[in-house]
């Protein structure tokens, strides 16, 4: 499944990926509010189910999958933003996330984010990770996933501008290396 969709960027990422590795995909619902991103949804990727608000969606009603990719909103860990993390609505969609994948229980996930994220509410200056990011984290883990992260650059990944992301992915059975990359 495909939450927070936007364009569907992460999407076509996962299916490029899995189709050279010689699997086939079949995104069985994707979910996204922004009218405009809809619209360029609709025209660029088949969609087995399109729904709007996560929030009305019942984990119950959604088919059984794999892998649940989310670009969940950013405003509110973005230093152009105002910083609320969880005190801003936008910023508790996570634990729509979350929620899902209690509930569902799939294999992994792959979840991406603003650098802010990881520093967001820090207690101390020279922590690595700050309180919303380590709540995030501990939350993977309580739900039983293997969990890695780390920041990523587009500058390096053939995009002609720098707009460094953090990918938060996570397994049931193995912690992915991300040195690599």
């Amino acid at each position: 499944i495909d939450l927070f969709a936007g364009l569907g960027g992460i999407r076509l990422a996962f299916e490029q990926a899995f189709n050279e590795l010689g699997y086939e995909t079949e995104c069985v619902m994707t979910s996204e509010i922004k009218p405009s991103a809809i619209k360029a949804l609709e025209k660029n990727h088949k969609h087995k189910k399109l729904v709007g608000d996560i929030c009305q969606v019942d984990e119950n009603d959604i088919e059984d999958f794999d892998f649940l990719l989310g670009g969940f909103p950013c405003q509110s860990f973005s230093t152009a933003g105002k910083g609320l993390g969880f005190a801003d609505t936008r910023g508790t969609m996570f634990f729509e996330i979350a929620r899902i994948l209690k509930a569902k229980q799939p294999y992994g996930f792959i979840l991406e984010n603003v650098e802010g994220l990881i520093k967001h509410d820090l207690k101390n200056k020279n922590d690595e990770i700050g309180q919303t990011f380590s709540t995030i984290l501990k939350i993977l883990d309580d739900l039983g996933y293997k969990v890695s992260w780390k920041l990523l650059d587009s500058q390096y990944f053939g995009v002609a501008q720098s707009r460094k992301r953090v990918y938060i992915v996570g397994t049931k059975d193995t912690k992915i290396n991300l040195d690599n990359f």
